[in-house]
């Protein structure tokens, strides 16, 4: 069975149901406080179970550096700018942005890991880069009036953002691969990468509180629970299925697997806004997913 790479399917769609969850929260709370109450809650959420679990057992001392190290720019880096991206760009434009992951992984494997480069997986790459410019630029219909299909300041920044996120997620995947081949337990290693991650959220947010001050948004209940759902989807139950796919799989495969997200989103888009995504949404989405296959079968 390819237990590996569906759950690299599992963890696209829990990303792609937690994009849904997060969007107003994430504009409510901003980018940055968002994400430090979503990694505390996981962080709780993951500590219980690791302990609960004794998942701790199976860390070896020379696994923490890693560890840290992948969710330093995997979680925090990462987190806090595919937030910013979704504050600027909506869901829909973040997740195809978030979805270049996957051929920066496969860039990242052969510059560092020595991995092949082929001519099919270039083309893969190409169709990948496509797909997301022409999801950008004609994604849209003008009929289409929900918040979420607005973009907020300029969109360059926006673009720069969601890249600069895909790339610190396919880089932590890359530091933290070793890890989980060595046998180390999923939900440890991702209780290791979220601690890291709030560790340096909260040191920034507090340098930043110091510089200026800022009325906060009350943290009701149901902006809580908001949160503490899309963590849980998102970190605690999907990016444990991509460790443990990583643990037993080639890190370009599972993590073009798991960049199906923005197809799966666009279904879960109609039904939250009801509006038809546009077809080019549709047909980039789809480039994205066969220059992944195409990666995938090189």
């Amino acid at each position: 069975m390819y237990i590996h790479e569906l759950a690299a399917v599992g963890a696209a769609a829990c990303w792609a149901f937690s994009s849904i969850i997060s969007a107003n929260p994430s504009r409510t709370l901003g980018a940055l406080r968002f994400s430090a109450v979503r990694m505390l809650l996981v962080l709780g959420m993951l500590g219980v179970w690791v302990l609960a679990s004794g998942g701790w057992r199976t860390l070896a001392a020379a696994d923490l550096l890693p560890a840290l190290l992948s969710g330093l720019i995997g979680i925090f880096l990462g987190d806090a700018m595919l937030f910013a991206t979704m504050n600027r760009m909506g869901p829909r434009r973040t997740g195809i942005l978030f979805a270049m992951n996957a051929p920066m992984a496969v860039v990242l494997g052969w510059l560092f890991l020595g991995e092949r480069l082929s001519t099919q997986n270039g083309v893969g790459i190409l169709l990948c880069v496509g797909g997301v410019l022409l999801a950008i630029v004609f994604g849209k219909r003008r009929s289409q009036i929900h918040q979420w299909e607005s973009i907020t300041g300029s969109p360059w920044v926006g673009i720069a953002l969601g890249l600069g996120a895909a790339l610190a997620q396919a880089a932590g995947a890359l530091i933290v691969r070793p890890v989980m081949q060595g046998g180390a337990d999923p939900a440890t290693v991702s209780c290791l990468r979220v601690l890291a991650g709030v560790v340096c959220l909260n040191a920034l947010r507090y340098l930043l509180q110091r510089r200026r001050q800022q009325p906060r948004t009350t943290l009701t209940p149901v902006l809580l629970g908001q949160v503490a759902l899309s963590g849980f989807v998102a970190m605690a139950l999907g990016m444990t299925l991509l460790l443990f796919g990583l643990s037993g799989g080639k890190v370009g495969i599972i993590t073009t697997l798991s960049a199906m997200a923005p197809v799966l989103l666009l279904p879960l888009l109609w039904l939250r806004t009801g509006e038809v995504p546009a077809t080019g949404a549709w047909a980039g989405a789809l480039l994205v997913v066969l220059g992944c296959g195409l990666i995938f079968n090189a």
